[in-house]
């Protein structure tokens, strides 16, 4: 059975190795996996997975959000694939693309495809010129995005938790929704630059499978205890509702 410190995710945003693998020290035990992002991974190079994996049974995530013609997507991920991460990110632009970076993965991984970005929202869809119907309602576009993730054989999406919901209604089990942009009531701040934030608890009632937490746990002064209190909240939300006494 899946514990609820296994549905958090934290961001190694750090640019050097001794700073990520202080904070994978200090929470191993805490947490599910351990995400490398394009700062450190460019900082530090692709050996930073396997420095990750002696140090830790937490799982990896490999957050490259790949994005290019197919082929070299396929490519790429023939080679991510190699370093042993356990779930590796690639852009929602193509079903073309989506299929090369799975058929590159080769059920060695789990392929999530990026529906939208977090700090996105509507004024920004409508610079990039996508289509007003999607601007107007940022969920059809995640679930449009979703679909072709689906139909490219992807294992998962990458959404926030304002559409994680209609995600799993649609989808069900057949796709494993990784949920960044959280933030927990405590940590909340007027100059956070995430725009379409959930809590942990609003996540997984949702039906989030994994949630990315960074700064909350990051820049709190005890590290280990904002980690278990982030588990205790996501446990107390997957408790069933209770009954109203008959």
């Amino acid at each position: 059975m899946k514990n609820s410190k296994d549905y958090i995710i934290f961001p190694l945003d750090f640019s050097s190795a001794g700073e990520a693998l202080e904070y994978v020290k200090l929470l191993d035990g805490n947490i599910g996996v351990f995400k490398i992002g394009l700062e450190l991974f460019i900082k530090e190079g692709p050996g930073m997975v396997e420095l990750i994996r002696k140090s830790t049974n937490a799982g990896i995530f490999l957050d490259l959000k790949l994005h290019d013609i197919s082929i070299t997507v396929k490519r790429a991920m023939q080679s991510a694939v190699q370093l042993g991460a356990d779930l590796i990110t690639v852009h929602c632009s193509s079903v073309n693309m989506l299929k090369a970076a799975v058929l590159g993965g080769a059920g060695r991984a789990k392929v999530l495809g990026v529906t939208l970005l977090t700090d996105n929202d509507k004024s920004d869809l409508e610079a990039a010129g996508i289509r007003q119907k999607y601007c107007s309602d940022i969920a059809d576009l995640v679930l449009k995005r979703a679909q072709m993730a689906y139909k490219a054989g992807c294992a998962g999406v990458v959404c926030s938790g304002k559409e994680v919901r209609r995600v799993k209604q649609d989808f069900g089990e057949k796709l494993v929704c990784v949920t960044p942009g959280i933030r927990p009531a405590w940590s909340v701040t007027d100059n956070d630059d995430q725009k379409r934030i959930t809590t942990p608890g609003m996540a997984v009632r949702s039906g989030s499978d994994f949630i990315v937490v960074g700064r909350p746990v990051r820049d709190a002064v005890d590290v280990v205890k904002a980690a278990r209190k982030i588990a205790l909240e996501i446990e107390e939300a997957l408790l069933p509702p209770q009954q109203p006494p008959g």
